[in-house]
């Protein structure tokens, strides 16, 4: 269980999060210098060297959105440069890929940060400001249109097949919710308007009643905040048939990241929705809406209290076959160089997140999870997590992919992955450091969707 350093500030995290910041550019400027287009979207490193590994190319969004953050945290306007042209050069195909659940992963970190910058007023971008509103509703669209109708509601499914939800997909939900913001529908046979705001709704509850549990007697392995990776349906007639894992080790465990995913992506949607003007009649209610988001949110952020280390970063799944091997691993600070089972920093720098801004948004009633995700962020900017060595090209250490495929590099004279970095843990890990930054800075709340009302103007 999280060992919760209760007297900890944003403030306390500033000197960890000025450090970050300068290994990140000397991280980025390496990527840039090495990175071949034709071999595709670095995924994770090897002995230190982002490599690519082919399935869906979900990580190019990281790796230009990390180039927008690095520009927002430092001013360093080199940054925005590269991230943005590398945008404009690489990502039109993502606005439009049809076969991926993770537009959320690739628009929402390049275009959406772009607008959410110029938004902000941290650029001059004006001039591509309706080239960006359009591919966010493009990607938008293209992310509803993913569509799976069960009975009541339905999901945007997974590369899969429409068959298939999986947890991952919450964070997609940025992309929907950017469209409907910029008042965009998908327009599906003899022109019907499709509310982006109801796919999200819709989406985020089948999500909540199926890839998450609350502990009433669902199944036999039915524990409160524990977490499906993948939800199965008979797409005949919609019904629901059983859980299964793709990353985790089995349907009946909870692999950690996919714990992660669903963490943050409630706790984001959570705020999206508190500055929604709609008032969700047609879902039963504003209240019944944040009130099913809230249940999952708050279930699976103390099942990662309850269930991971002293320190904060988890093993990869919490029923990984050998985890008795490392003893009473619950009660102790994670061992990223055990022999037995690796630890995915990635999980904790997701998590880390998710916990605080569910603590923000529950205010005096979240303290335990805002102290909670300061307590996270502060382990993973710290040794042995934080890579200083300058020629290793990733941020944070000890992220793990795929285990059960066995993707993840091992390094000689070790038994289990350990000492590589992910993209997406990179990105995170950034993403969160910049959130904690702007509160010890007393500047604008960050989120996706950017300062309140200037998104965008809504579509006739």
């Amino acid at each position: 269980m999280i060992k919760i350093d209760n007297q900890l500030q944003a403030s306390d995290l500033v000197p960890k999060i000025e450090r970050m910041w300068s290994l990140s550019a000397k991280k980025l400027d390496a990527i840039e210098s090495t990175w071949q287009p034709g071999a595709g979207a670095p995924v994770f490193t090897v002995d230190g060297r982002y490599t690519s590994q082919g399935w869906t190319e979900w990580t190019q969004g990281f790796q230009f959105g990390s180039s927008l953050l690095q520009f927002d945290a430092t001013g360093e306007r080199r940054f925005l440069e590269t991230g943005r042209e590398n945008t404009l050069r690489y990502m039109a195909s993502h606005v439009t890929n049809m076969g991926v659940h993770d537009h959320g992963f690739n628009n929402v970190s390049t275009y959406g940060n772009l607008l959410r910058l110029l938004n902000e007023g941290k650029t001059d971008d004006e001039a591509n400001r309706g080239l960006y509103q359009l591919a966010l509703k493009c990607s938008g669209a293209v992310q509803a249109r993913r569509w799976t109708q069960l009975p009541t509601g339905g999901f945007i499914y997974s590369f899969n097949g429409p068959h298939s939800l999986f947890a991952d997909t919450i964070r997609s939900l940025r992309s929907l919710a950017l469209g409907h913001l910029l008042g965009h529908f998908l327009m599906e046979e003899q022109d019907k308007r499709v509310s982006q705001l109801e796919r999200l709704v819709h989406h985020a509850a089948a999500t909540a009643t199926w890839s998450v549990y609350y502990g009433e007697g669902r199944d036999e392995y039915d524990v409160r905040g524990r977490v499906a990776h993948e939800s199965i349906f008979n797409i005949c007639g919609g019904s629901y048939r059983c859980p299964n894992s793709q990353q985790g080790f089995s349907p009946f465990t909870t692999w950690t990241r996919g714990l992660a995913w669903i963490m943050l992506g409630y706790a984001e949607q959570l705020e999206f929705l508190r500055d929604m003007p709609d008032d969700f009649a047609g879902f039963g209610g504003r209240d019944d809406v944040e009130q099913m988001m809230l249940k999952a949110a708050r279930a699976s952020c103390d099942f990662y209290i309850e269930n991971t280390p002293t320190d904060g970063v988890p093993y990869w799944d919490t029923g990984a076959p050998n985890l008795h091997r490392v003893g009473d691993y619950l009660d102790k600070s994670a061992d990223p160089y055990n022999d037995w089972e690796p630890v995915d920093s990635s999980a904790a720098a997701i998590a880390s997140q998710g916990l605080l801004r569910l603590g923000h948004y529950l205010g005096d009633s979240g303290r335990r999870y805002w102290q909670a995700g300061l307590t996270v962020l502060n382990t993973i900017l710290s040794e042995p997590y934080i890579s200083t060595k300058p020629e290793h090209q990733g941020l944070i250490l000890h992220s793990v992919y795929h285990r059960p495929n066995g993707w993840d590099h091992v390094p000689a004279g070790s038994k289990v992955p350990n000492s590589e970095s992910s993209m997406w843990g990179d990105y995170h890990v950034r993403e969160a450091a910049l959130y904690v930054q702007r509160i010890a800075d007393g500047g604008e709340y960050y989120t996706f969707f950017g300062p309140s009302g200037r998104i965008g103007e809504r579509d006739e």
